[in-house]
C-alpha cells in the first residue's frame, strides 16, 4: 500500500483521482492509499475463503463480497469519509447498499496481506474497523502462515486470537464458518 501523495487531501480530491485512476484507491482520514495489484498467492487465498463463506450463507440473509467493492464509513462532512476496499466483507443487512458502494460497517471482514500492504491492514485497518462497529475482523498473513482474529465481544471489547499453521479458524459470528490453516496456506 503506497500513499497517492505526501500531503492532506479533501474527498474531492481523492474523487478526482478515482475517477482518473484504475488502481484500487482508499481514503482515511484524508490519506489516500493506492494498493498494488494483488499476488497470485493472495488470489488463491480470497477465492478459497470467499468460496467457503458463499457457500456458507447462500440462502441466508448475509452475503458475502469480494474486492473491488467499495465500503463507505460515512460522517456527516464528506472529508471525514473513509472509503476502504476490503478483500473480503459479509454484510447481514442489505439496506445499506447505494449501486455501488456499501455504506456502514460490515458484520465481518477479511484482509489478507501482502508485503506493500502490512502495516495498513494491522494498523490503520484495524483501528478503523474496530472503532466503526466491525464485529470481527481476520486478518490472513501468508508470509507467517497464520491468521489473527479480532472480534467484539458483547461488551464491544477487542478480544483478539493468533492462530498459527496447522490449526483451525472459527469465525465468532458464523460458528459453521471453520478454515483449516493448512489447507488455505497449501493451495498452491
Amino acid at each position: 500500500m503506497s500513499l497517492l501523495n505526501e500531503r492532506y487531501s479533501t474527498y474531492e480530491e481523492f474523487e478526482s483521482e478515482r475517477k482518473k485512476s484504475d488502481k484500487r484507491l482508499e481514503f482515511i482520514d484524508g490519506v489516500i492509499y493506492m494498493s498494488p495489484s494483488p499476488s497470485i498467492k493472495h488470489q488463491e487465498i480470497s477465492s478459497y475463503l470467499h468460496g467457503e463463506l458463499y457457500n456458507l450463507l447462500k440462502g441466508s440473509k448475509c452475503k458475502v463480497f469480494a474486492a473491488p467493492t467499495d465500503v463507505v464509513f460515512n460522517n456527516e462532512r464528506k472529508d471525514e469519509k473513509k472509503i476502504v476496499v476490503p478483500d473480503l466483507f459479509v454484510v447481514c443487512n442489505q439496506d445499506n447498499f447505494t449501486e455501488n458502494e456499501y455504506i456502514g460497517a460490515p458484520d465481518f471482514i477479511i484482509e489478507i496481506l501482502s508485503p506493500s500492504n502490512k502495516s495498513h491492514d494491522m494498523i490503520t485497518k484495524l483501528h478503523l474497523y474496530m472503532n466503526s462497529g466491525v464485529k470481527e475482523y481476520w486478518i490472513v498473513d501468508p508470509m507467517e502462515n497464520h491468521i489473527m482474529v479480532y472480534f467484539l465481544d458483547n461488551d464491544a471489547e477487542i478480544q483478539f486470537t493468533l492462530v498459527n499453521l496447522g490449526g483451525f479458524v472459527v469465525s465468532n459470528l458464523f460458528k459453521e464458518f471453520k478454515i483449516n490453516t493448512k489447507e488455505l496456506f497449501n493451495l498452491s
